[in-house]
């Protein structure tokens, strides 16, 4: 935690620029030396307890708890300053994408983004306003992990329309993230640092509406060089939304036009892990083992035989888990998809 702390003080003094604390940290080698070679830095531990107040932990990139993902990545963040929980399993999504969204982008993301967390795929986005909000809140309405990657400090959460949101990620497991230190001064080029570390988190991106100039294609770009696969949903080649999108598929990004072209290239069968995954309650869990033993005899009235639950309640079960695409009824039967 020492050293932690060091660093903090460190990017407090520098205000974060990057190369000036990398190449000090290179000549001292350690963050505690680096702090002692500044002029009027301050002090460690009072801006230690700053964090502290705000149950904010600082993980360095040599720490075990560091993303192994985004030490992968050019220029990694030094450290990460984490609420939550930022523990999270492979393969992981980020989905981005325009902050004014069409109603049917809206209904994507969080269709997408809800669909993948119900298979258990972690959730990365920006909590930006638009397609990155409904990411979050798909994530949310199936109890799946998401991560929020700020532009800003965590003392200076933006923006402040989705601090609701931002409750609730931290209520269900996940975390909000940022590269930056307490009071670093908001600054428009934050945000397409902080897209770098969006892409670094996960195994694939997801675009979706992204204007000709979006940031979203930023995060695609650096996508791209970090070897993560580029997942872009096509749109009318009339809407100023989707002429960033249709440009990268015609650039070679991957078309895809259903959540389960997400699974089947990552090789996910979601009834597979449904009985496992932690984000299913305990009904769901049982009716998907219960649909998986009767098989071809899976009716709703051997469903409520096998299960002995109240109808109401294997009703309301089944409903779920159609809409998070992990059964589908045909002919009156349950199937698992």
């Amino acid at each position: 935690m020492d050293e932690a702390k060091y660093y903090n003080a460190v990017a407090i003094a520098l205000n974060g620029n990057y190369n000036k604390i990398k190449k000090l940290k290179d000549k001292y080698l350690t963050w505690k030396k680096v702090l002692e070679s500044i002029q009027n830095a301050p002090d460690a531990e009072k801006e230690s307890v700053r964090l502290e107040k705000l149950g904010v932990k600082v993980i360095l990139l040599e720490d075990p708890g560091y993303p192994e993902l985004l030490k992968q990545i050019p220029f990694p963040p030094l450290a990460l300053y984490v609420l939550g929980n930022l523990e999270y399993t492979e393969p992981a999504i980020a989905i981005v994408g325009t902050r004014m969204p069409t109603p049917q982008g809206k209904e994507l993301s969080r269709n997408f983004s809800g669909k993948l967390s119900a298979a258990g795929i972690p959730i990365i986005s920006g909590l930006a306003l638009g397609i990155d909000a409904e990411a979050h809140k798909g994530a949310l309405e199936n109890s799946g992990k998401t991560i929020a990657v700020l532009g800003t400090p965590l003392d200076n959460l933006y923006p402040k329309q989705n601090e609701q949101i931002a409750k609730k990620i931290l209520e269900n497991n996940g975390a909000i993230i940022s590269e930056f230190a307490f009071d670093h001064p908001y600054n428009p080029a934050n945000f397409l640092a902080r897209n770098r570390i969006i892409s670094g988190l996960c195994n694939g991106v997801i675009i979706i509406e992204a204007p000709e100039r979006s940031g979203s294609l930023a995060t695609a770009k650096f996508a791209l060089e970090q070897n993560r696969e580029i997942f872009v949903i096509p749109g009318n080649t009339g809407s100023a939304n989707y002429k960033g999108s249709n440009a990268l598929l015609k650039a070679g990004a991957a078309l895809v036009t259903d959540p389960n072209d997400i699974l089947e290239y990552f090789n996910i069968n979601p009834s597979e892990i449904a009985g496992n995954y932690s984000g299913f309650s305990q009904e769901e869990k049982e009716v998907v083992k219960i649909i998986k033993d009767l098989d071809s005899r899976a009716t709703a009235d051997n469903i409520i035989e096998s299960a002995g639950m109240e109808i109401a309640k294997i009703n309301q079960t089944l409903a779920l888990l159609t809409i998070k695409g992990i059964i589908k009824e045909l002919s009156g039967k349950y199937h698992l998809q």
